[in-house]
């Protein structure tokens, strides 16, 4: 943020420990869903992750105590907002892996700038990992589920994210629709880039191509000019013998 210095000199701070953090919450997170521990280690599980999300909240207000103008740093980070706000409910608990996603993204971003297929690649990969957790928690033990296994979970996110959506697996559970809105959100953004990606390189490479090519008829017209005032200094040195000779001749026949 150019124009926040606190927050950035903040954000430069602690973004290590967050990404640590979330890289923590995600293991912990597969381990809970995956591996379904018995009642004592989930509820010490449970109560990891929590403490987790609850320091992304805390950052986030720090973040807004840092900004000097408070009122539009929540309006332009409403998102932020939302997706800590919203696991409070029971249902939407698991949205709390897209602050998760957040704050990787964050890191990934500024890591991996200007490496467009890079960033796409992994931002992809992150996502549909975490959406086939999200949506395996919610929907397995839901009857009249049909995303009951990690794998069907795995096909439902690259089916979802790649906007082909077969319908063999679908989610049923309100939580699960929500996982699924956000993956089709992220989809159609993910074909976004890369279509800008591919017409950026097109432009780019135009644009280089027509440089080289203003570069060679520069090239060219200064050659033609340098050509034309030599041709200009023979012509005159021509005109320069030329008159030579014609009064010599003429000297020749006076005598």
């Amino acid at each position: 943020m150019d124009d926040e210095p606190r927050i950035a000199a903040w954000d430069r701070r602690v973004d290590w420990w967050l990404t640590a953090l979330a890289v923590l919450f995600l293991v912990v997170y597969a381990v809970q869903v995956l591996a379904r521990p018995v009642a004592v280690a989930h509820t010490v599980l449970e109560v990891v992750l929590t403490a987790i999300w609850v320091i992304f909240g805390l950052d986030y207000l720090v973040r807004i105590a840092l900004a000097r103008r408070r009122w539009r740093f929540v309006g332009t980070h409403l998102l932020d907002l939302a997706i800590l706000l919203l696991p409070m409910f029971r249902q939407l608990r698991a949205l709390r892996v897209i602050t998760v996603i957040s704050v990787l993204n964050r890191q990934l971003r500024d890591d991996v700038r200007g490496r467009v297929v890079v960033y796409v690649a992994a931002t992809v990969t992150l996502v549909g990992f975490v959406a086939a957790l999200a949506v395996l928690e919610a929907e397995r033990d839901v009857e009249g589920a049909s995303i009951t296994t990690f794998g069907d979970a795995l096909w439902w996110t690259i089916t979802t994210i790649s906007t082909v959506g077969y319908g063999d697996r679908y989610p049923v559970t309100v939580e699960g629709r929500v996982v699924a809105g956000a993956l089709m959100v992220a989809g159609i953004a993910l074909l976004g880039v890369v279509t800008a990606s591919i017409a950026s390189w097109f432009v780019e490479n135009l644009r280089r191509v027509e440089s080289d090519v203003s570069d060679d008829i520069e090239e060219v017209a200064e050659d033609v000019e340098r050509t034309e005032v030599q041709l200009a200094a023979v012509l005159a040195e021509l005109r320069t013998i030329s008159a030579r000779l014609d009064a010599l001749e003429r000297d020749r026949s006076r005598t």
